[in-house]
Order: structure tokens, then sequence, then C-alpha cells
């Protein structure tokens, strides 16, 4: 019985080992391969075949781009003031044989090469300087660790940095000064309103003003020509209506000469003349020189201002 479980498990051992041989390396992966301890090669992705005993997988390595979420560092600005910052730094491997053999622990040697350069360049800075700078910061600080972990097999694609932490008694400054620095803005908001809306009113009531004035000017206009045109239709009138007189005693006299109507007719309506015009309020009546010899008309010419008289009484 024992001579038949023995084979068996040397079989099965065997089976184990050769299995074991056989490796598939997944994508964005890489396999450094020692042979008898010393380095033979790397393993890209897919599917490979190892001497059994003799070599054995050192390292595996994730060739994807990583993150690395550093602690906050304690640093010193220029002007002496001490604050914690705490960093992220995005790398990539792209060596696996230098990232296996470049240093022992390459992460760590990563954060204390983070925490030193943040160190170093913080130190050149002022405090308004390092909470306005970050761009410049994070530019430099890159450019450091690429340089210096290319011999780590590393590299490195962008620095930030996560935040900034000062002392609470900074803190607290920076605070009441931007609180004071809105509130001199509002201020100066408020004054401009101010301003332009007085602007504003003082060109409304300006414009008001010309407008009223213009206004004034064109009823001052329409009222004159108004006037002008009143007294133009009145004079108009009056020629028309002195005209029509004149066109009617024209017509009186016209039909008396062709009644044939002589020299003591013609005479006898001038007295008539004379007796309108006096309207009976006149005292005296200038008789003219031609008509005083007519001693029959004088009777007349009484009694048609005797009549007059009456009519006017009744």
């Amino acid at each position: 019985m024992e001579t038949i479980i023995i084979p068996i498990i040397v079989i099965i051992l065997i089976l184990l080992i050769l299995a074991s041989c056989f490796k598939i390396v997944p994508q964005a992966h890489a396999y450094v391969i020692e042979r008898l301890g010393t380095y033979h090669g790397t393993w890209s992705v897919g599917f490979h075949i190892k001497m059994p005993i003799i070599d054995k997988i050192a390292k595996k390595v994730i060739l994807k781009e990583q993150v690395c979420d550093f602690a906050p560092q304690p640093v010193i600005t220029k002007d002496n003031v001490t604050m914690r910052i705490d960093t992220v730094v995005f790398y990539q491997i792209t060596d696996p044989k230098l990232y296996a053999y470049g240093v022992q622990n390459p992460i760590m040697a990563m954060e204390n090469l983070t925490a030193t350069t943040l160190r170093n360049i913080i130190g050149d800075l002022e405090l308004d300087e390092t909470l306005t700078s970050r761009e410049i910061i994070n530019a430099k600080m890159r450019s450091i660790l690429d340089e210096a972990t290319d011999l780590w097999g590393i590299k490195v694609n962008r620095v930030e940095l996560k935040n900034i932490i000062p002392p609470a008694a900074i803190q607290d400054a920076m605070e009441k000064q931007m609180k004071a620095e809105r509130e001199r803005r509002e201020s100066i908001l408020i004054a401009e309103g101010e301003k332009r809306s007085a602007i504003l009113k003082a060109e409304g009531h300006k414009e008001s003003v010309i407008l009223e004035a213009e206004a004034e000017k064109q009823s001052a206009i329409l009222r004159a020509e108004a006037i002008k045109e009143a007294k133009i239709r009145e004079a108009e009138g009056e020629a028309e209506a002195i005209l029509k007189i004149q066109q009617a005693n024209a017509e009186g006299i016209r039909y008396i000469k062709e009644a044939g109507a002589d020299s003591a007719v013609l005479q006898l309506k001038s007295l008539e003349a004379f007796a309108k015009a006096a309207d009976g309020k006149a005292t005296k009546i200038i008789v003219p020189s031609e008509i005083q010899g007519i001693a029959g008309l004088a009777t007349t010419f009484a009694e048609v201002v005797k009549d007059k008289d009456q009519e006017k009484k009744a």
C-alpha cells in the first residue's frame, strides 16, 4: 500500500511544480524574474514559463498611473510662519528593473523626497506668496521629483498641494482681513451706486427742465401763430366788409343813375349819408358848400334827422 501512495505523492508534487512554472502576466503589469538570485529578465503581458527551483518572481510591478496622498508635512515660510501642507503625487512606473533594484522602498523614498523638496521651496516664499503661488510650487516640485525618481524607474506626472493649513491665529487674522476687504468693497459699491443714482436723477431733472422749456417755447410759438392768424382773419373780414359796403354803395349809385335821378335826388342821398354818419349823436354837421344853396332841401334834411331820432327812441 505504501509503495502505491509514495509514487502518487511524488507525481502530485511534480505536477504542482510544473503548474507553478506556467505564468500569465495580466494587462498593465510586469514581473521581474531572478535566476539563482540575480536579475534574469522582465516579463511583459502574456504567457510565460519559468524554470522550476532556479527561477523566481522577484517583484510584481503595476504599470498604471498611481496616486500617493502623503500626510501633511510641517513647513516654515520665509517670514517664519509654520504651516502644514499635504501633497498628492501622481506617478507611473516606467522601468520595472530600476523600480525593483533602484531603492529599498520607492514609495517611502518618494514621500521623504517630496517633504524635503516642499520645505526647500516654501522656505524661499512668504506666507502670502505661498497661498497664491500653488501652480508655481506644483511645477517646481514635479520637476525636481521627476528628475530624482528617474533612477528609480518612476516618472512623476503631476504634483498637487492638497491642503495648506496655516496656524489658527493666522487663519483668524486672514478671515478678519477678508471680512474687512469685503466690507470695503461693499462700501465702494454702495457709494458708486449712490453716485450713479444722483447722476441719473440730475440728468433726469435736467432733461425735464429742457423739455418743459421746449414745451413752453412751442406753446408760445403756437399762441403767437394763433393770434397772428386771428388778426389776419379779422383784417381780412374787415377788408371784405369794407369791400362789400363799397360794392353796395357803388350798386346803389349805379341804380340811381340808371333810374335817371336828377341832381336834387343825389344831393338828398348825400344828406341821408350825413344823417347816418351823425347817427343821432352829432351836435354839428358841416354841410358842403355845393348843397348850401338848396333851401328847399333843408326842410327835408331836418325831417330825415327827426325820423331817425324817433326810430332810435322807439
